[in-house]
């Protein structure tokens, strides 16, 4: 997200641009539970944000392109973005199917919940003992870097068939290896490393559909976002930053 305020980049008199940086952070200090952490997705063919009429319509964006739910920013598809992963939660959520009001997000199963276990697959779809459907979601909470050197907190939730492309990413970053001073070989931490998202076009008898491609970029050579990773995941682990429930989204991101 651009910071037209960064010092030494903008066209604001200097007095007043220290006059900003002197009271920066005053008035903002909203309650942690009002402020929400935007969802990247990417956007299909069946998606609002490429309906002219839709009030999610974006300007300019195109099937394939990925979305912030919060801002209505998008990245071209094949030219994607770069993030530090830092943390990763596997959700259970719950949906009205379609055929049934329109469809719609419940609510959200804890991971040892007995229905989890009583979902049968009907169709293709884990479906509940009341009939509405279970969807399992890989939620990776990221920092999503910006061309302009900053940087904001983003969550990229993958479901159906997406969650291939989060097992694959899983396992990339756990065989990641650094060699330490004295020869031995680590695994460094999740948010010691920054991975590049594009997205690509895939397909199968039901139809075609946009999807992640991820790859890794390099070792974070910053120590001051390092340090924004770090503490970003320890705000999610005490339970101060988390997904805004209502915004999960649909429950397939496949337009079928």
């Amino acid at each position: 997200m651009a910071n037209d305020l960064e010092k030494g980049k903008s066209n604001l008199p200097a007095e007043l641009m220290d006059d900003i940086f002197a009271t920066a952070g005053q008035g903002v200090d909203y309650e942690t539970s009002e402020l929400q952490i935007p969802f990247v997705r990417v956007i299909q063919a069946l998606s609002p944000q490429i309906k002219k009429n839709d009030p999610l319509f974006i300007k300019g964006a195109s099937q394939g392109d990925a979305f912030n739910t919060v801002t209505g920013d998008y990245w071209v598809g094949e030219e994607g973005f770069e993030v530090v992963p830092c943390l990763q939660q596997t959700k259970y959520l719950e949906f009205i199917p379609r055929d049934q009001g329109g469809g719609g997000f419940v609510g959200e199963l804890h991971p040892d919940s007995p229905q989890i276990a009583k979902a049968t697959r009907i169709g293709g779809k884990e479906t509940l003992p009341n009939g509405n459907e279970l969807v399992k979601a890989d939620q990776h909470y990221c920092l999503l870097l910006g061309n302009d050197g900053m940087f904001q907190p983003v969550i990229i939730d993958m479901k159906s068939t997406q969650l291939k492309v989060s097992r694959r990413w899983k396992t990339q970053i756990a065989m990641q290896k650094i060699k330490a001073p004295d020869g031995q070989l680590k695994t460094p931490a999740l948010f010691a490393t920054i991975w590049k998202f594009t997205t690509i076009e895939e397909s199968n008898d039901m139809g075609s559909w946009f999807n992640w491609s991820i790859e890794k970029s390099k070792t974070i050579d910053d120590k001051s976002l390092f340090l924004e990773a770090m503490n970003f995941r320890k705000s999610i682990e005490k339970g101060e930053a988390k997904a805004v429930v209502e915004d999960h989204g649909e429950k397939d991101d496949v337009p079928f």
